[in-house]
């Protein structure tokens, strides 16, 4: 799959670190499965991934995180 971003690259099954923020809450999911380009590094998710995404930041919102670190579990 070509790279939507820079057109040149490939996109290959990788890792990547997500920061979402929501008002004053920010949190950091790292090891999330995601396609990366091999050349610029843009990032894609599954539909999967990114409602597991969403429901991790609504549960940290929800729990009044400030700051929260996690590390993605499939």
């Amino acid at each position: 799959m070509e790279c939507v971003i820079c057109k040149s690259g490939t996109m290959k099954a990788g890792k990547v670190t997500v920061t979402l923020q929501r008002n004053e809450s920010i949190i950091v999911v790292k090891n999330v499965p995601a396609k990366v380009c091999e050349n610029c590094g843009e990032y894609t998710h599954s539909e999967e991934v990114t409602q597991k995404l969403m429901g991790i930041a609504e549960q940290a919102v929800a729990n009044n995180a400030e700051i929260e670190v996690l590390q993605y579990a499939a």
